[in-house]
């Protein structure tokens, strides 16, 4: 007798002697790996049984083959591990879209731009590469160059985006993205001169002679890109969403964030939804400064589909690894022309930080908010402090996010006011040496991303990758969560570092608390939604110093897989690893963006050998 049969034979007799119901049937029962289901009272089991998207039985696999039945699958992890689908504590999906389908900027082990010469050559190749999309949108996007990783230690030029092209405007996007650089011709398009005036909250920079250098900070560098990037229309943008909820999946993500959308980008999320193109939900937080009217009729703790607005979302400063979040102190060693005593700046007032946060409060509505320098953390601690004296506790579970710059006494205050903290602990791998070196020193660089200062005092987190300022890697997340590596090795703050259990739980369970959604999601439990995914080995039972290196094998979702790295994996649809820098990605995502544009893409454009494309795509994928 087949062993499977036996013990459901030997279950289902026990059953019965005890009295008990007949069991339900589940459809699919997965075993035959470590399963860890980030539940305190039992951290591991054997088998988990789903029924309808639901988690049925979790425990011992011959308590879980009761509920098999004749149409029952048995899905084989063959020794991978399966944990609960990772849930997106902040980022920026339909952005991510953006990171995807553009010019890939990155530094190394992202991308291949050390020094601008290979920048302006990257963007020379892409351009070459895609010009029959290049020719439908007419502009040019590089995303993710980061100053802080050029050998030049500064930002590129207008001319030196103009020596690339002249006749299209040009826009690069600072992998922070709150700066960037316009060519000749963007700035020509968006109107700025040497009279134009710096915009509230922004800075255009200028050459000796007073003329914009094409450099452009916060609400200066938005006032362009955003404009540029509404010239591809509902189409583009909802090639953008699909591209990004396709590239949150590949990570493990099954539920991801859309930080300060706008309304039109929620319409676009709901329309990509409702063509059966979004694998994955998607919580929508939209700029509380601009679409007050539109989150009070749409926010909701329940999903239409697979999108819904949670609340606000409020931005008081920028980034700290580009100067521009607001400090409490001078930069240590700030590179550029900076005045002495230089500490950044608010994007907003403390007025219009006040309005916001009491807004949300007297609405009952979920706020979160950016704020990344100590300067930013106390204008926000004063509002919500403010606000909680004149509201009470709506019970609105406000959220800060980034928080790279924290004193000690700031993160007692976010747990006597209730606040979730959404940390960023990729810093310290991206930017760590940065920090130290030139943001705020050896001293404090050891404090950035404060996790250590979290625990102590028994606060949740949520550890995010804020993408497209990094990639969505979710192995990158829990590696520096838990080691605190920067690019050269050091380690930032051995006394922030936490257990991979405890940076496991920032990445399910606790965002699953801060998006309302606890009971159904982030971890492995009778009654919750289906939602998982596979890793290549259990991140518990591996040496820490290798868990960047852990690969996500499968994304399931409601036990659907939504995204497979293998062949070899059962229930759905098979796909290709996604990798930055991999041409998979590059014809995946420029696919998408032709199939929203209309754009024909011929074979012949495949940038894979056509074996390969056919197998990951199908003929129809790229003809």
């Amino acid at each position: 007798m087949n062993p499977f049969a036996f013990r459901a034979l030997l279950a289902a007799s026990t059953c019965v002697a005890t009295g008990a119901t007949a069991q339900e049937v589940a459809d699919t029962i997965y075993s035959g790996g470590p399963i860890l289901t980030i539940e305190e009272s039992a951290p591991t089991a054997e088998a988990v049984a789903v029924k309808d998207g639901r988690i049925l039985g979790v425990g011992d696999l011959s308590a879980m083959l009761a509920h098999q039945g004749e149409a029952t699958e048995m899905f084989d992890l063959d020794g991978r591990a399966m944990l609960p689908g990772f849930v997106d504590s902040h980022g920026h999906m339909v952005f991510g879209g953006l990171q995807a389908l553009s010019a890939n900027l990155l530094a190394p082990p992202d991308g291949e731009v050390t020094d601008i010469a290979s920048l302006q050559q990257t963007l020379r190749d892409w351009l070459a590469e895609n010009a029959d999309v290049v020719d439908q949108v007419q502009m040019v996007v590089g995303f993710g160059y980061d100053n802080a990783q050029l050998a030049e230690l500064r930002h590129p030029t207008r001319d030196e985006l103009d020596a690339v092209t002249g006749d299209l405007p040009v826009i690069i996007v600072h992998q922070s993205g709150h700066l960037g650089v316009a060519n000749s011709k963007a700035l020509d398009l968006a109107g700025i001169t040497a009279e134009t005036e710096d915009p509230a909250g922004g800075v255009i920079r200028r050459g000796a002679d007073g003329a914009p250098n094409g450099v452009l900070e916060e609400y200066a560098f938005f006032n362009v890109l955003v404009p540029l990037l509404g010239q591809l229309g509902p189409e583009g943008f909802a090639a953008f969403a699909e591209a990004g909820a396709e590239l949150w999946a590949s990570f493990g993500y099954t539920t991801a964030q859309d930080g300060r959308s706008s309304e039109g980008l929620v319409e676009t999320l709901r329309a990509v939804d409702a063509a059966g193109k979004l694998p994955i939900d998607v919580v929508s937080f939209p700029d509380v400064l601009e679409a007050r009217d539109f989150i009070a009729a749409n926010a909701s703790k329940d999903y239409e589909g697979r999108v819904r607005v949670g609340g606000c979302k409020l931005t008081i400063d920028g980034s700290p690894q580009g100067f521009t979040a607001l400090r409490d102190r001078p930069y240590y060693d700030p590179v550029g022309d900076y005045p002495a005593g230089y500490a950044g700046y608010a994007a907003i007032t403390m007025a219009q930080t006040q309005d916001a946060v009491n807004w949300c409060f007297g609405n009952g509505l979920q706020i979160i908010t950016h704020a990344n320098g100590e300067g930013a953390s106390d204008m926000l601690i004063a509002a919500i402090g403010a606000a909680r004296e004149q509201y009470g506790d709506p019970g609105n579970r406000p959220v800060i996010v980034h928080g790279q710059f924290l004193r000690e006494d700031q993160v007692q205050s976010y747990h006597d006011l209730g606040v979730f903290p959404s940390l960023f602990p990729m810093h310290t791998f991206y930017w760590g040496d940065w920090h130290r070196d030139h943001t705020v020193g050896p001293v404090n660089a050891d404090n950035i991303s404060p996790t250590g200062w979290v625990r102590e005092r028994g606060m949740m987190f949520g550890s995010h990758h804020d993408a497209p300022v990094a990639f969505p890697d979710s192995m990158r997340i829990l590696d520096a969560t838990v080691t605190r590596r920067s690019r050269s090795g050091d380690i930032l703050g051995p006394d922030q570092r936490v257990d991979v259990m405890t940076a496991l739980k920032a990445m399910t369970v606790w965002p699953a608390w801060q998006h309302f959604e606890e009971d159904r999601k982030g971890s492995i439990a009778v009654g919750k939604l289906a939602d998982f995914v596979l890793l290549s080995d259990d991140p518990t039972a591996v040496d820490p110093e290798t868990l960047d290196s852990l690969r996500v094998m499968a994304t399931i979702k409601e036990d659907a897989v939504v995204y497979a790295a293998e062949d070899n994996v059962q229930k759905g649809e098979m796909r290709g690893a996604p990798v930055l820098g991999d041409p998979v990605t590059a014809h995946r995502m420029l696919h998408a963006l032709a199939r929203g544009l209309g754009v024909e893409r011929p074979a012949s454009r495949c940038l894979l050998d056509a074996a390969r494309c056919e197998r990951l795509f199908g003929p129809t994928r790229f003809r």
